[in-house]
């Protein structure tokens, strides 16, 4: 049975790919990041805006994702972009079939600064630079995509600093385990998915970083996992992925973290992370304090390793962060042999 699903869906996606490079009214485009090539179309319809502005959307997002990881995750990557009536970016899907397929919707009313704007397109590409792992595990998938993203937009200077860690003080109480919650293993609901797994990926980043004195990060794991050949179109066990990742570093910390918050709520003080890393709401920002006694981690977690000497010249001014909008299910990914 799973073969026949595999085979079925495959057709599926193969079906899609020919949809994308079908004559009539679709514009075809390429792109290319480093030796990867990025290739998208916007399927016949009416839109707004002008091809240069799409095209500037893909390539910030490849940008974003080329610079955290240190390359584009695929050699060649197909995107197939679908107008609907109204404005926005929404329902984003990753696949690991036909070698990389994203399929996106773009609103036809849109703006060029509303797509300057947009995260889904980046936390697409993330999808694609983690292994298929199995649907219990699906929490890891959506928390690196939107852990990484935001930080990836910064240090590409395609989001503010401020803007970054204002989403992640708002929005990361979500991801904490409530009343009768089983661990990230066995609780899917949509908060501990996305921010329950957010949460894991910012444990892990702060602890990689305290027992490094800051010479490695989560990007060194996760750079490690997709550079042994951990992407999107293979399957891997959770933990093999995590055990390469920790080699990586050189420090023994997401397979420990993943065993403590698998199967138990696993509490943390939020409160208390902040303080350490000293960032303070205010008001609809926030503001930095670097006495604080993590503040050099702060700093290496927004610009990188080599990047935090220069990280106050190069901190944008933007305060404010857009508020996500996650109607069912609006972003997300489909692994191989689902």
């Amino acid at each position: 049975m799973k073969i026949f699903l595999a085979a079925l869906f495959a057709l599926i996606i193969l079906t899609l790919g020919a949809m994308c490079s079908a004559p009539g009214n679709s514009m075809v485009s390429t792109i290319t990041i480093g030796s990867a090539r990025i290739n998208f179309t916007v399927e016949g319809g009416r839109l707004d805006l002008p091809q240069a502005d799409i095209t500037e959307w893909v390539r910030a997002a490849a940008e974003s994702v080329a610079t955290y990881y240190g390359r584009y995750p695929l050699e060649q990557v197909t995107i197939r972009i679908a107008p609907f009536d109204g404005r926005g970016v929404r329902n984003g899907r990753t696949f690991g079939e036909n070698g990389g397929f994203i399929s996106i919707h773009l609103g036809n009313e849109s703006t060029a600064s509303a797509l300057k704007s947009d995260w889904m397109m980046t936390h697409e590409m993330i999808h694609l630079a983690f292994p298929s792992v199995a649907d219990r595990h699906h929490w890891i998938e959506e928390g690196i995509s939107t852990y990484v993203e935001p930080i990836a937009r910064v240090r590409a200077k395609h989001m503010g600093e401020a803007a970054m860690w204002l989403e992640l003080v708002r929005d990361l109480p979500q991801g904490l385990p409530a009343e009768g919650d089983k661990g990230l293993d066995h609780t899917h609901s949509w908060g501990r998915t996305y921010w329950g797994g957010a949460l894991y990926c910012i444990l892990a980043d702060v602890e990689i970083h305290r027992r490094t004195n800051n010479r490695k990060g989560l990007e060194d794991g996760l750079r490690g996992i997709l550079n042994a050949g951990g992407d999107i179109r293979h399957e891997w066990a959770l933990e093999k992925a995590l055990s390469v990742g920790d080699k990586a570093t050189g420090v023994a910390v997401l397979r420990p973290l993943y065993d403590k918050m698998k199967d138990q709520p696993y509490p943390v003080d939020l409160g208390e992370l902040w303080a350490e890393l000293g960032v303070e709401r205010n008001g609809n920002g926030v503001r930095f304090v670097d006495s604080a006694p993590l503040a050099a981690t702060r700093k290496a977690i927004t610009w990188g390793i080599s990047a935090t000497a220069s990280a106050d010249s190069a901190a944008a001014t933007s305060s404010g962060a857009p508020t996500r909008q996650y109607p069912a299910v609006v972003a997300g990914r489909t692994a191989r042999s689902r």
